[in-house]
């Protein structure tokens, strides 16, 4: 609405921003005046500045400079005002729905997690169900490895459900997706006033958690100062909120995950030596899909009776030349590509009965059917490394248009993380945004 400010006669346009009902402030567009401004309002707005502290050169240069809006004009400015606000309020709202997705994975059943139903028969996964038989009953942390898509989750699930704490909370958190203020407040809650924002207490995922398990996915994303943070909490068991000046206890089993080399990270120092080792009591390292090919097809089937009650659809089948497909492809992306593929056939076959390779995805498709140089324009001589990296650029350059530049999409089906698809399209130069630019 457009309405007076309280010392001077200059117009302003607000809009309320609203979430559930509470009243989180406000968006102003001024000062400004209508274009139908008349002298004698002019020396009333210098008057009330002038009796406000203003002497007179300032207060007539101040109105002299404002901005006359005609109605349309006006108009406009609201329906920006408006549209500010409810982008703010969108963008408020998916942030609450984010705790919502994560506090979601405690309504799933035990049950689901079974280390039966963690399929694969090959020798490398009974290792993993041996181990986790194992492991499961402990109070230790647990530092899980392995490529995107291996199935880190899971096995986190499997390892809370078969726990004592399978009764209490199971939290999940990828330390990837947030920046270190929100993954700080995220984790460890903050207490009103303590930034703009915090109208009121929020609890975190470790007091939340209490009692239960609370997965860090992406643990090696994580800032040397968080690292120190997350360290307290395994040594000492507090913590402190955003803001609050006395630390608070807790009790959770630590689950963390990585596809990064940790060592490595140590070695370079970018990640604690003591945070490691804390971590890192009992180590799961998962061997990826092209490591395991037997278990291939049954994974195949088990994603394709899924995928077809969940659709409603009677069940299919795959073509001999479909399965040999998809059996000589490497999945980089792991059991979690091989599920996006399955899903996606289930889709396009529609009501035939039987998958045929036609509905492959083309790098499913054309895999092994000729030199990289020849299909993709990459060059074989000179070094490996840069042969690797021009491949990688391909692939992101013609995901991202097969996509439409929508790198959510893209991360999924490459099998990386977002925040790393988005860190190779900038060392690529890859933005359409900031070729638009000229940049």
């Amino acid at each position: 609405m457009v309405f007076d400010s309280h010392f001077h006669g200059a117009k302003i346009i607000a809009a309320k921003i609203e979430v559930d009902g509470e009243h989180l402030g406000n968006v102003f567009a001024y000062p400004f005046v209508y274009d139908s401004f008349t002298e004698q309002e002019r020396e009333e707005l210098i008057k009330q500045l002038v009796e406000s502290g203003a002497n007179q050169a300032d207060a007539e240069g101040a109105v002299s400079h404002l901005k006359a809006l005609a109605p349309q004009e006006v108009d406009y400015l609201k329906e920006l005002v408006d549209l500010v606000a409810e982008e703010v309020v969108t963008f408020h709202s998916e942030i609450s729905k984010r705790e919502e997705r994560i506090h979601m994975l405690n309504s799933e059943l035990g049950e689901k997690f079974r280390y039966h139903n963690m399929i694969g028969k090959s020798k490398s996964m009974q290792k993993i169900y041996s181990l986790l038989e194992r492991i499961s009953s402990s109070e230790s942390s647990v530092l899980i490895q392995g490529e995107n898509g291996t199935g880190k989750e899971l096995v986190a699930k499997a390892v809370h459900f078969h726990s004592p704490r399978k009764d209490y909370q199971f939290l999940a958190v990828n330390c990837s997706a947030f920046n270190e203020n929100l993954l700080d407040s995220e984790l460890f809650g903050h207490v009103k006033g303590s930034f703009t924002g915090a109208h009121k207490d929020k609890p975190g995922l470790f007091e939340a958690a209490n009692g239960g398990t609370l997965f860090l996915d992406e643990i090696g994303d994580t800032s040397l100062s968080m690292q120190v943070k997350l360290l307290r909490v395994l040594q000492e068991g507090t913590y402190i909120p955003v803001g609050a000046e006395s630390p608070r206890r807790t009790d959770v089993r630590i689950l963390a995950a990585t596809n990064k080399d940790l060592k490595t990270m140590m070695a370079k120092g970018e990640f604690r030596e003591d945070l490691y080792y804390r971590i890192n009591v009992l180590n799961v390292n998962l061997p990826p899909l092209r490591d395991r090919q037997e278990d291939i097809p049954i994974l195949m089937e088990s994603f394709l009776k899924r995928k077809c009650d969940e659709s409603g659809m009677p069940m299919k089948t795959f073509s001999k030349k479909c399965m040999e497909k998809m059996l000589d492809y490497p999945w980089p992306g792991n059991v979690r590509q091989l599920e996006n593929e399955v899903e996606r056939l289930v889709v396009l076959a529609g009501d035939d009965k039987t998958i045929t390779p036609d509905l492959l995805s083309p790098q499913i498709l054309d895999h092994g059917a000729a030199p990289v140089s020849a299909s993709r324009g990459v060059n074989t001589s000179g070094k490996l490394k840069d042969a690797l990296m021009e491949l990688e650029v391909i692939m992101i350059r013609e995901g991202l248009k097969r996509c439409n530049f929508n790198k959510s999409k893209l991360a999924k089906e490459l099998g990386v993380s977002r925040a790393s698809l988005i860190m190779k399209v900038e060392k690529y130069g890859l933005d359409k945004r900031k070729k638009a630019a000229g940049e």
